[in-house]
C-alpha cells in the first residue's frame, strides 16, 4: 500500500476561492467588507513571514487587512491600548496578535483582551468554553483545518477511532473536541502515555502534533489510516540521517537545512491510506481557515447566516 499524499496547498486554494465568493456576496448585498487587524510586535523573521502570508491571503479573497507594527520594547499597557482600539473599530471584524510576543509581555493577558466577538484565532477563554460545549464559535485555525482535510477526502469521521499525539491548547485539545463533535472516539496521548506505538496503531485517524521530528514511524500506524502531520521541525544538514540527506538533497544544498514533520514520511507512506506532507500539508489550511473565520465574524456583525 502507498498512501494518497494530501495536497494541502490545493485544498487551501479551494477554501480561499469559496471565501472569496462569499466575501463578494457580502459586499454586494450588505456593503460590508470583512476586515482583519493584525498586530506584529518586534522583528521576529518567522512572524514577519506569517503576517505577510496572511496579508496576501486577505488581498486574494477581498478581505481588508491592516497590520499594526509595534516596536519590541512596547509596554504591555500600550499593546493593550492597541488591542482595545481594534476592538472598538467597526471596520475590523477579526483581530490577530502574532505570537510569540517579547518576554516582558504577558501573552495570555493580551490574547484575553481581544473581544471574543473578534477572536478569529479562537483562543479567548469564552470561545474555548464554547468549543468544549459544542456551541457555535470561532474554532482555532489549525484544528479546524485538520477537520477540513479529513472531510474533503470523503472520509466520514463518525464512528472512527481517532488518536492525537500531543495535548497542546493550540492543536491537541481543540482538535480532540472537534473530532468528538463529529462523533469520533478520541484518545489524547502525550509524553507519559504507556506504549504509545500500540495506542497509536488503533487509530483510523492519527494526528501527530507533538513537535518531535520523525517520531511516528510505521510501527505507530494502522494499515489504511489517515495520518495528519502537524509538526514543523527544522533539521540542519549536520544533524540529518543519510536517508534524509538523500531525500531532501536540494533543500540541504540550498539552505543547509530542511523542514520535517512529526511523522517519518518515507516509512509511513508505505502503510497509511492518506498522509499529509511537511511542508505543504496542514500549514496552508491554517491561513485559509483564518480567512474563513474573518468572513464568519463579518457575517455575524451584518447578521447574515
Amino acid at each position: 500500500m502507498t498512501a494518497k499524499i494530501i495536497d494541502g496547498k490545493s485544498l487551501a486554494a479551494q477554501i480561499r476561492e469559496e471565501v472569496k465568493s462569499e466575501v463578494e456576496k457580502l459586499k454586494s448585498e450588505k456593503g460590508i467588507v470583512p476586515g482583519l487587524g493584525v498586530i506584529l510586535v518586534g522583528e521576529n523573521p518567522a512572524s514577519k513571514v506569517y503576517v505577510r502570508n496572511k496579508a496576501r491571503a486577505c488581498e486574494h479573497v477581498g478581505i481588508y487587512s491592516e497590520t499594526i507594527k509595534l516596536h519590541e520594547d512596547i509596554s504591555e499597557e500600550e499593546l493593550l491600548n492597541n488591542v482595545d482600539k481594534l476592538n472598538n473599530r467597526e471596520d475590523i471584524h477579526g483581530i490577530l496578535v502574532q505570537l510569540p510576543l517579547p518576554e516582558h509581555i504577558n501573552s495570555e493577558k493580551i490574547l484575553f483582551a481581544i473581544s471574543p466577538d473578534k477572536d478569529v484565532d479562537g483562543f479567548h477563554p469564552i470561545n474555548v468554553g464554547k468549543l468544549t460545549t459544542g456551541e457555535e464559535t470561532f474554532y482555532p485555525c489549525t484544528p479546524s483545518g485538520i477537520i477540513e482535510i479529513i472531510k474533503r477526502q470523503g472520509i466520514e469521521i463518525k464512528g472512527k477511532e481517532a488518536v492525537i499525539i500531543g495535548r497542546s491548547n493550540i492543536v491537541g485539545k481543540p482538535v480532540a473536541f472537534l473530532l468528538l463533535h463529529n462523533h469520533a472516539t478520541v484518545t489524547i496521548c502525550h509524553s507519559r502515555t504507556v506504549d504509545l506505538p500500540k495506542v497509536a496503531k488503533r487509530a483510523d485517524i492519527l494526528i501527530a502534533a507533538v513537535g518531535k521530528p520523525l517520531l511516528v514511524t510505521d510501527e505507530y500506524v494502522k494499515p489504511g489510516a489517515i495520518v495528519i502531520d502537524v509538526g514543523i521541525n527544522r533539521i540542519k544538514k549536520e544533524d540529518a540521517s543519510e536517508e534524509l540527506l538523500n531525500w531532501r538533497k536540494d533543500a540541504f544544498e540550498k539552505r543547509g537545512s530542511t523542514l520535517v514533520g512529526d511523522v517519518d514520511f518515507l516509512k509511513v507512506k508505505e502503510i497509511a491510506g492518506y498522509l499529509t506532507p511537511v511542508p505543504g500539508g496542514v500549514g496552508p489550511l491554517t491561513v485559509a481557515m483564518l480567512m474563513k473565520n474573518t468572513l464568519l465574524s463579518a457575517k455575524r456583525f451584518a447578521q447574515v447566516k
